[in-house]
């Protein structure tokens, strides 16, 4: 790494923004704990669209990144601006972390989810556990033939590295190629991809966007359909400057995210493609209002200020580790070991257990350990703006 580089000065936070990410996150978590319930039926589920959460991450994330990183990039005008080994070296520091940690508690919190709804998890030798871990790390994916508990994840240990995993595609893309493009290319594509995302949700076989964490021909498609529209969509969101200003935007975005993702499914067996419009309404139109809401204003007050730091803090930590416990959840209401009332008392220990073990591997472990990889391998303290 060279000198030059590390001078690359920390950007300010979209604090708006960062507390949407926990509200998400959040939202991710009580959707899981739901559907628990569902039978295996999206139409029985409560908070009907949660999963949609990961699609406002990925538009979120192009955002933050264009913002982050669009103007650091080495160039004949800016010798010392930054090069894509600097680039990933970042954006590693910043997400890998995490990843390792909702690999080692997924591991550890492996066998007690054996039973009914998971056969393979009481065949499954610990080696064998420990090696699907080893492999989480790397955030390779798993072909399903390795599959050691039943749903053909890819990352069986942590279901939501999936998201993950296409995180870093886009991020490679941006490197390699996106953030050279000029906003009417980049503006092309991202019609594009939009298309391409209608397409699945009117014509595909479940009306909704569930899915991308198999690697198969079907899954793949759902979760590229997935990441380049709304990624795509925040760069250029971003690049061309658009925010909308409005009074208490934490709160109304908020409010909107909340109402988006727990409105009733719409249409039937019959008529998939009303919910798929829906979802497509809200990924397309929605999501970017909120973000350009979310960044025209400015956080005050000190409550505020407070509640979307630690919304923010905790949104990735939360979401890259709360499944764990989702999978034991699930496996004892199946197993029909809980009443209603008991699963709804479960259910709520279970969200405070997740924000608490986020809490706790923010502050304990991943806040000092990308410190230090920010030390060692950047020469400077400071830790990317995403």
């Amino acid at each position: 790494m060279n000198d030059t580089a590390a001078k690359l000065k920390p950007k300010q936070h979209f604090e708006i923004l960062d507390g949407l990410r926990g509200v998400a996150a959040m939202m991710v978590v009580i959707f899981h704990t739901f559907e628990a319930w569902n039978g295996g039926s999206a139409f029985r589920q409560i908070i009907n669209h949660g999963y949609m959460a990961v699609d406002f991450f990925f538009l979120l994330s192009g955002f933050v990144v264009a913002y982050a990183y669009d103007d650091r990039w080495r160039s004949p005008a800016k010798p010392n601006g930054m090069s894509i080994v600097d680039f990933f070296k970042r954006r590693i520091i910043r997400l890998q972390p995490m990843v390792i940690m909702g690999n080692i508690i997924g591991a550890l919190l492996f066998y007690p989810a054996a039973g009914k709804l998971f056969p393979l998890i009481a065949a499954t030798p610990v080696w064998q556990v420990i090696l699907t871990m080893l492999v989480g790390f790397t955030l390779l994916p798993l072909p399903i033939s390795m599959d050691i508990r039943g749903w053909d994840e890819m990352h069986p240990l942590d279901g939501p590295a999936w998201s993950l995993f296409f995180e870093y595609i886009a991020n490679i893309a941006y490197a390699l190629g996106l953030r050279k493009a000029s906003n009417r290319v980049l503006g092309i594509l991202t019609a594009l991809a939009a298309v391409f995302l209608i397409h699945l949700l009117l014509t595909g076989t479940r009306g909704d966007v569930i899915g991308g964490w198999s690697i198969d021909a079907l899954e793949l498609h759902v979760g590229f359909a997935r990441l380049l529209f709304p990624f795509m969509a925040g760069m250029l969101l971003m690049r061309l400057g658009k925010r909308i200003h409005v009074r208490n935007a934490f709160f109304w975005c908020s409010l909107l995210l909340i109402v988006t993702f727990s409105l009733p499914r719409f249409g039937g067996l019959t008529t998939l493609w009303k919910n798929g419009l829906y979802e497509a309404f809200c990924i397309i139109v929605v999501f970017p209002i909120i973000v350009a809401m979310g960044a025209g204003d400015q956080i005050t007050g000190r409550i505020a200020t407070r509640l979307c730091k630690f919304s923010g803090e905790i949104s990735y930590p939360l979401y890259i580790t709360h499944y764990p416990l989702i999978y034991i959840y699930t496996a004892y209401v199946v197993a029909g070991r809980f009443t209603v009332l008991q699963g709804y008392l479960w259910g709520a220990a279970l969200f405070v257990a997740a924000v608490t073990v986020a809490y706790a591997c923010l502050k304990l472990y991943d806040e000092p350990l990308r410190r230090w990889l920010n030390r060692r391998f950047l020469v400077t303290g400071t830790s990317t703006a995403r």
